[in-house]
């Protein structure tokens, strides 16, 4: 995959993950859910950390949640800037297309959370008991305060778990519970992609003999 190519993937996946970000935030209400299916449902959560809602400041507990946000932010700033780096150097070796393909699925995923995560707060107005709205006079938050939007819901079963299964015997229990988005789709995708296709991810190509570059 050329870096052209890779460019306009990553485009492309950013306007379907924004696209469908912007249609939640301006028609659903906070914790508004939608059945689809019986398995798939619309619901509107904000996420304000990291995956599956956990935020940095569960584990460091000296910083404020708000102190956390920012560098977790920040974070994710630098991290694209180097996963960047990678796919461009990926491209420029001549990696396998699994490799460079994967990285920019991440790459792109990370990029639609960033955008949340640093202009949602001064984009929209709070969600909370309203439909947003866009480009208010007065946002929900400051700079690199925004909340990631999350409405993928795939609730494919729901029941109490046999007593035989240890530890969670007897609970209720939804498989699958979290609800996530189009770029936290593209990152899962590129790192499962990265853990099943492994060896022909990271499979080099031989290095040619100077018989066969002279013939060349």
């Amino acid at each position: 995959m050329s870096l052209k190519k890779a460019t306009i993937l990553i485009l492309l996946i950013l306007l379907i993950d924004q696209i469908s970000k912007f249609y939640i935030k301006t028609h659903f209400t906070l914790n508004e859910k939608l059945e689809v299916f019986s398995w798939f449902q619309i619901a509107f959560v904000e996420n304000e950390g990291m995956a599956w809602g956990t935020k940095l400041s569960d584990f460091v507990s000296f910083i404020s949640d708000r102190t956390a946000k920012v560098c977790l932010t920040v974070f994710r700033i630098i991290a694209v800037i180097g996963i960047a780096y990678w796919l461009k150097k990926s491209i420029s070796n001549k990696s396998s297309k699994v490799l460079i393909f994967a990285i920019t699925l991440i790459l792109a995923g990370a990029l639609g959370n960033i955008i949340d995560s640093v202009f949602y707060g001064l984009f929209f107005d709070s969600s909370l008991g309203q439909v947003a709205t866009f480009m208010p006079e007065q946002g929900y938050d400051v700079l690199f305060h925004g909340k990631v939007v999350d409405m993928l819901h795939f609730p494919m079963w729901s029941g109490v778990l046999p007593n035989w299964i240890p530890f969670y015997g007897g609970t209720y229990f939804t498989f699958f519970n979290p609800v996530f988005n189009i770029a936290d789709m593209a990152i899962s995708t590129g790192i499962g992609m990265l853990i099943v296709f492994n060896k022909r991810a990271f499979t080099t190509a031989p290095k040619k003999t100077e018989a066969e570059i002279l013939n060349n």
